[in-house]
């Protein structure tokens, strides 16, 4: 059977986002291939036609939803839109559509060298696209660390937020991860 040109692409997309979203919500280990595909309209045996493995799916799925975090944070155009953003109701009610190191850093910890290798390049980048948000009169060894501590409470804050079943604690640790990584962007490190 003949595909139209760029079917290829577009399923290897569809598993991809369609990943991102059930790893981010169950978490890599909980979601099987089959199941993923099956839940997409695809076979178990489609999945190998685009992917090696499922650690090489997990690699790219995580990578491309750093890489939208990122995108996020930089069309923001300053680190105080970014953290409003990204400590906010939305973000903690929608993990799914979030950023993966809040839902996915633990299982990450203990993933293969590959996933772990895809993640900190990711990382990397999101704490760049925050240093380069920093005031100017920082020193570059200021903005690596007030860049990492910012990084590191916002997704503290976040993962806390979520894990709480209490909705008025949930939003209290939201507004007060927002103002002490305000704080932080405030007081050179």
């Amino acid at each position: 059977m003949r595909y139209e040109n760029g079917h290829k692409e577009a399923t290897r997309e569809k598993i991809l986002v369609e990943a991102a979203r059930r790893f981010r919500e169950e978490g890599i280990d909980a979601v099987g291939v089959a199941n993923l595909m099956g839940g997409i309209g695809l076979t178990q045996g489609g999945f190998y036609n685009h992917f090696e493995s499922k650690d090489a799916l997990a690699r790219e799925a995580m990578t491309n939803a750093l890489d939208a975090t990122k995108a996020r944070f930089e069309k923001d155009g300053s680190v105080v839109a970014l953290v409003e953003r990204y400590l906010s109701t939305a973000h903690r009610d929608h993990p799914g559509r979030g950023c993966p190191a809040v839902t996915l850093s633990q299982e990450i910890a203990r993933a293969s060298d590959e996933v772990r290798e895809g993640f900190t390049d990711e990382l990397e980048k999101i704490l760049a696209a925050i240093r380069g948000g920093l005031p100017a009169a920082m020193s570059a060894r200021q903005k690596k660390a007030t860049a990492m501590a910012v990084f590191s409470s916002m997704v503290g804050s976040m993962t806390l937020a979520r894990a709480v079943n209490d909705p008025a604690l949930s939003d209290d640790i939201l507004v007060a991860g927002r103002k002490a990584v305000l704080a932080m962007l405030q007081t050179p490190s």
